[in-house]
């Protein structure tokens, strides 16, 4: 699959999750830790992944850009390795106890620590594989004299 459409389905994916949270039939409402000062439309999207509207809002901008970086190869690259990062540390900060709620303002905890994880992988496979591998341009073969064959 090449990376942008790689760019184009976790900017969908991030797009719909972000607006689902909003969406009161999908969210399960939960008594939001003690220390988030951040507690406005606090629950669990699908009864499973903890959110606030600070953290909907996180998903729709993520979405927006993998919307906007499946336009070309090098976008959609950077895009896929900005999200391997940050998606690499948000798992680690979910797996510690004082850093999985990002001081209170976004909650990471739970099931976020797997999905997280698995979107960090899937992104950096399309950030860094070699680009034959995920539809990058192909060099054309030359000639020592530079030269196309």
């Amino acid at each position: 699959m090449p990376v942008r459409y790689f760019g184009l389905i976790y900017g969908i994916v991030f797009l719909v999750v972000g607006i689902a949270g909003f969406m009161p039939g999908l969210v399960i409402p939960a008594a939001p830790p003690a220390e988030a000062p951040v507690d406005t439309g606090f629950g669990r999207l699908f009864g499973l992944f903890p959110i606030n509207w600070l953290h909907n809002l996180v998903h729709i901008a993520f979405g927006i850009l993998g919307l906007a970086a499946h336009r070309s190869f090098s976008a959609a690259r950077i895009y896929a390795r900005a999200v391997a990062v940050v998606y690499g540390i948000l798992t680690v900060m979910g797996l510690i106890p004082v850093l999985d709620t990002t001081f209170g303002l976004i909650p990471l905890y739970g099931h976020d620590v797997w999905l997280h994880a698995l979107l960090a992988i899937v992104a950096a496979y399309f950030g860094w594989a070699p680009a034959h591998q995920v539809g990058g341009p192909v060099a054309t073969p030359t000639t020592t004299t530079g030269r196309r064959v």
